[in-house]
């Protein structure tokens, strides 16, 4: 089995960690401290005990899968991982120097992958001396529990990383969909935002509130969360950074991000990790 490096330990990275050990692979789970790690890995056996109490896995199970997962507070981690999954805060800058010192460390068959909703790969890859081998692996949360993986090709990502990264996201129980061509948003980000702006549209306006237009979502159109609800789980700020990109991508007002959105972020009201978004969490 390859060996998996994945790059920060937030909600994203500690659920790929997860789902990789639980499917056999042996991981480096890698952030800047302890702190980060420790909260990381307590999410990890928090989920891992959760499905051992619905049966989904055996206490043995959980136990090997947690084993299977190291620690590291150094970059330097990655360099004998054959798989790289960076999953840290959606930021282009953030994101690219991490794929400039990923580069200089890891071997040159290693595939690169960065988890992102809506950030362009080309761009990232282009900070790299081997952009074919740069490709998008978009999990979505909790990744425990969701069975999609979007792969999105860079201009130069190859058919190789292409095929190797879907056998990995495969691994894992993931169904794949390939976007080819990393337009912003890709597919699913792209139409989300669409939806999700014109949700924060009918609430800021008065004319629906979140809870109503959540249940028309629901009992509608059959989705297993409406707009809003998915927004707090995400995260408020997550949505307004992806519209903004696809907006200032496509020019195209419909991916604005509402004023409403904004000032929720601004204020620190971002769902469920903040205790309070379009619904309270407390």
């Amino acid at each position: 089995m390859p060996k998996l490096a994945v790059i920060g330990a937030g909600l994203m990275g500690s659920g790929i960690a997860q789902v990789a050990a639980l499917g056999g692979y042996d991981v480096v789970l890698q952030d800047v401290s302890d702190a980060q790690l420790d909260r990381g890995l307590a999410a990890v056996d928090g989920s891992l005990q959760r499905m051992v109490k619905k049966e989904r896995i055996t206490a043995d199970e959980a136990a090997a899968a947690l084993a299977r997962i190291a620690r590291a507070t150094e970059l330097d981690a990655a360099a004998g991982a054959d798989i790289v999954v960076e999953a840290v805060y959606e930021q282009l800058d953030v994101k690219q120097d991490i794929f400039r010192r990923l580069d200089a460390l890891c071997r040159p068959e290693a595939v690169l992958a960065t988890n992102t909703s809506a950030l362009p790969i080309t761009k990232i890859a282009a900070v790299t001396s081997r952009p074919e081998r740069v490709v998008g692996t978009h999990f979505f949360s909790p990744v425990p529990m969701m069975r999609l993986c979007e792969l999105v090709r860079g201009f130069k990502t190859s058919d190789e990383t292409l095929e190797r990264a879907k056998r990995f996201a495969e691994d894992l129980g993931k169904t794949c969909v390939v976007v080819n061509r990393d337009i912003a948003g890709f597919v699913t980000t792209r139409l989300i935002v669409a939806l999700t702006v014109e949700a924060v549209k009918l609430v800021e306006s008065g004319a629906a509130t979140a809870e109503d237009v959540d249940t028309a979502c629901r009992l509608g159109f059959g989705h297993a969360m409406g707009p809003l609800e998915t927004m707090d789980l995400t995260g408020v700020d997550v949505f307004v950074n992806a519209s903004r990109n696809i907006f200032t991508d496509t020019a195209d007002p419909k991916f604005h991000p509402p004023e409403l959105s904004v000032r929720m972020a601004d204020a620190g009201d971002l769902g469920r990790k903040s205790g309070k978004g379009w619904y309270d969490h407390s």
